[in-house]
């Protein structure tokens, strides 16, 4: 059943024309990757969903029932709420059947009379009704529920009273993200809900999304999370959509072969006009009245051709090349014993490493544990608590800033780069410039003007030119559109330097790097692979102890197996022990439900005091037991098996 269609929207701002013949449908239960390079009108499609922007033509239908929710980039979060209360809004129906319930409460604690009888039932009928309906709503489940989403899209309990003023914008996301799950709209939309995300988050969220039953449309430049989370796309271009049934990986392979298709029937149809325009020319030269009318006709029959446009692919990428002025020594970077923290806040101590020339490093880890405080004290920028870092001889330094500082916001594009490097001539500045798709009158726009990809494109310029030999990467793909991280990415791969690169994003570092550093607090440790490896090797590590110095490899593998076959067999009877505790619960409360139908009960307000206790604590401790539950279930499954 069709969840959503669009037939012919169009969205114009002045001449510019963003949408000019959107049509597709969505069918419940798909999840779309909407994907396009920067200034497509991705956004501006998702705006004209959810009814925030009229069309200026076409249609658009949701289906009747369907419930829709949408993660925008400009979020709506009440400044003056902590965390917990904002995200609780999503649940004030159940919080408000929870007043009324006490209200009943206590209302029935009043002594039964002769009098009140018929009062007193009518209580008993609304106080279960509402029971009913509270408990079919989620009321015993919905605060583990948050816990669970909180925690998994990185917001443990412990900032949960931060106000949202005193937020980061990564943070603010998440909580906006968090807000929208739990809401379980039957349609979602998401507009980059990978920003600001760190690893973990990010996984969480995949998992999350794979099981959601709904349907989802989701804009993403991240590969990787499109290719874990939808099974169809669609590529917006030229203001039109084309819709392919894969994920992006497929995609890609579709799209080539598409494009493939369509330029082959084009360039049959330009080489059928060329033909026919050569007869008509010829028939006219004869210039005798019988070759006269058969030139007309052919013309009115060329003129009615409906002609075909040229195939475009997926939009024009920077061209991106990093070269080296001069080689560094053998040893690019030496680390030793580096610490640092912020008042009582310790982002990492005693932590060592070496880089040597050519290799391909990434840097990966929690959010705030220290990644980029780290490259500033490798750049001199700020100070360690104890250690110090040491660049190698000669060795030329170059730092891509994910926040874009070195910009300034009042110089135009052309004297961002000409202050930098004056020794260039205009023609010069002009053509890079042109290389990195600032076309034009572009190059006179001022810098505060930019979207974030075009700043990014501007500082990967200035990294460009600057031609050094050891590169730090402070999220360089964030704010990229798809081609432009390819571009990125095929540049780094051919680059002869040495790169440390700060990024989540997966694709990239499968692509580029060789090795991954995963900064800890008290160590950072090394995985020599890219990120399928490091996926694959890290929760191994993690709950393995380290083996005895001696110990053959076999040996090792024996001792592995067989705490990971203990520690399943303890899993599995705690999951047994859980689910008899699960039952005996539900009895309890189904117990107590039923004593508080009994109206004598009520004729003893103490005992019904005790029975409405009992009844509150059984319901949390069975929520508790839920969540165990969960939990334990997802650990002792196959790995073949989808998670439920």
């Amino acid at each position: 059943m069709i969840a959503l269609s669009c037939k012919d929207i169009k969205k114009e701002y002045g001449t510019d024309v963003v949408l000019r013949n959107i049509s597709f449908a969505v069918n419940e239960g798909d999840k779309v990757a909407l994907i396009g390079a920067n200034g497509v009108g991705k956004t501006t499609l998702f705006r004209i969903l959810t009814r925030s922007l009229v069309p200026d033509e076409g249609d658009y239908y949701v289906e009747r029932g369907q419930t829709l929710g949408y993660l925008s980039q400009s979020l709506d979060l009440d400044s003056q709420d902590t965390i917990y209360e904002e995200t609780l809004k999503v649940f004030a129906p159940l919080l408000q059947m929870e007043e009324d319930l006490r209200r009943l409460e206590a209302d029935m604690a009043t002594p039964w009379t002769p009098e009140n009888e018929r009062w007193h039932e009518d209580l008993i009928n609304q106080y279960t009704t509402r029971s009913d309906l509270y408990a079919i709503r989620g009321g015993a489940t919905f605060r583990g529920e948050l816990h669970r989403v909180l925690t998994g899209l990185g917001l443990p309990e412990a900032t949960w009273q931060k106000r949202i003023s005193v937020l980061s914008g990564g943070e603010k996301t998440r909580v906006a993200l968090a807000k929208l799950l739990l809401s379980n709209p039957s349609i979602i939309l998401m507009d980059e809900p990978t920003n600001h995300l760190d690893l973990t988050a990010t996984e969480w969220l995949e998992e999350y999304l794979k099981s959601y039953k709904g349907t989802l449309l989701v804009i993403s430049h991240d590969r990787y999370f499109l290719d874990a989370v939808t099974n169809r796309t669609f590529l917006m271009l030229e203001g039109e959509v084309l819709t392919y049934n894969a994920s992006y990986s497929g995609y890609l392979e579709l799209h080539q072969k598409d494009y493939e298709v369509r330029l082959k029937a084009y360039e049959a149809q330009q080489d059928e006009i060329r033909r026919q325009e050569a007869i008509i020319e010829r028939y006219r030269s004869f210039n005798r009245e019988k070759s006269i009318r058969a030139a007309q006709s052919r013309q009115k029959r060329l003129e009615k051709m409906d002609r075909l446009c040229a195939p475009q692919k997926e939009g024009r990428a920077a061209s991106i090349r990093f070269r080296t002025a001069y080689d560094s020594g053998n040893d690019v970077l030496q680390c030793v014993h580096l610490s640092k923290a912020f008042g009582e806040k310790t982002l990492f101590q005693d932590i060592s490493f070496l880089i040597r020339r050519g290799e391909k490093i990434a840097l990966i880890g929690d959010n705030g544990r220290g990644k980029t405080t780290l490259f500033h004290i490798i750049r001199g920028a700020l100070a360690p608590d104890s250690g110090k870092a040491i660049l190698g001889r000669n060795v030329s330094l170059g730092y891509y800033d994910q926040e874009q500082k070195n910009l300034s916001s009042e110089k135009t594009v052309l004297d961002e780069i000409w202050d930098d490097f004056p020794h260039l001539t205009v023609t010069e500045v002009r053509s890079v410039l042109g290389q990195y798709l600032f076309k034009g009158d572009e190059v006179y726009k001022r810098i505060g003007l930019l979207s974030g990809g075009e700043r990014c494109r501007i500082n990967l310029l200035k990294l460009m030119l600057q031609e050094n030999n050891f590169l730090l990467l402070d999220e360089p793909t964030n704010h990229l559109d798809i081609p432009s991280r390819e571009a990125l990415e095929d540049s780094l791969m051919d680059y002869d330097g040495t790169i440390f690169v700060i990024s989540h994003d997966r694709y990239f570092l499968n692509k580029v790097v060789g090795q991954i550093y995963e900064l800890k607090e008290t160590t950072i440790q090394s995985y020599l692979g890219n990120y399928s490896y490091y996926a694959e090797k890290r929760n191994p590590e993690e709950k393995t102890p380290a083996p005895t110095k001696g110990v053959s490899d076999a040996k090792k593998e024996r001792l592995v197996k067989k705490r990971n076959q203990k520690e399943d067999r303890k899993a599995r009877l705690r999951l047994k022990e859980v689910e008899g505790l699960i039952e005996t619960q539900e009895a309890l409360v189904q117990e107590f439900l039923e004593l508080l139908n009994d109206a004598g009960l009520y004729q003893d307000p103490p005992r019904l005091a005790q029975v409405q206790e009992d009844l509150h604590a059984s319901e949390k401790l069975l929520t508790q037991l839920m969540e165990e539950w969960e939990a334990l279930l997802l650990e002792t499954q196959d790995p073949e098996t989808p998670a439920p």
